[in-house]
């Protein structure tokens, strides 16, 4: 059975992860499960994890985290340890923390797991410059002029339309190794990207600068 948390969970992996976050994101409630060596992560900030998951192999000391926060380990070796997370958790806004910027490998495997479960989650990553919401569907948000707002697409996907970027999405097709949308920019005000009606269930990724972390979760709350 899956652990069911009522509001927003932070995975923690291995990679770069800043302290102050972690704390930030503690005091606002936010759960924080450690991927398996993320607990580490978790630990060194002072923090204990609401859990750890994973294969174990990284933990630095699994029997010392047993006696004071919940342990699962996962001995299967088919998926990574965040989609050992995502498939063993339960929430309503997911954060990722660690699993990006540090190796490509590894951020190649989180955005693998991103495409696979942002059908069903609310899935944003973060590391030390952005924030990507992983969107299926249109998502509206309000930007300043001249905002960076990216896109990406997991999938070939078609938009019908956008309303406050510098560069419309009107009828463009966007996919992995073809036509992007990196770098667009707001106009200011209300900013809203719509997929095609055939491309409604295609994720795509909406990259802005972390500074706009607290302003997503509260949109997607």
């Amino acid at each position: 059975m899956p652990i069911v948390f009522e509001g927003p969970i932070a995975i923690v992996g291995g990679g770069a992860v800043e302290p102050q976050l972690l704390a930030a994101l503690a005091a606002r409630g936010v759960a924080l499960v450690g991927a398996d060596g993320g607990g580490d992560v978790i630990g060194a900030a002072g923090l204990v994890p609401a859990a750890i998951i994973g294969d174990l192999d990284s933990l630095a000391d699994r029997a010392g985290w047993e006696a004071r926060t919940r342990v699962v380990h996962l001995a299967e070796q088919a998926t990574t340890d965040f989609q050992k997370v995502l498939y063993s958790t339960r929430a309503p806004v997911t954060l990722a923390l660690g699993m990006t910027g540090k190796r490509l490998d590894h951020t190649l495997a989180a955005l693998s797991a991103v495409l696979e479960y942002a059908p069903s989650r609310r899935l944003l990553l973060v590391d030390e410059v952005d924030v990507a919401f992983a969107a299926v569907g249109a998502f509206a948000f309000d930007a300043a002029a001249g905002e960076r707002v990216s896109l990406h697409p997991l999938e070939p996907i078609d938009f019908s339309g956008s309303t406050g970027l510098d560069y419309p999405l009107d009828g463009l097709h966007l996919a992995p190794g073809g036509m992007l949308g990196t770098s667009n920019a707001a106009i200011g005000g209300r900013v809203e990207i719509v997929p095609a009606a055939a491309s409604m269930g295609v994720p795509w990724l909406l990259i802005l600068d972390k500074g706009r972390l607290w302003d997503l979760m509260a949109a997607l709350r």
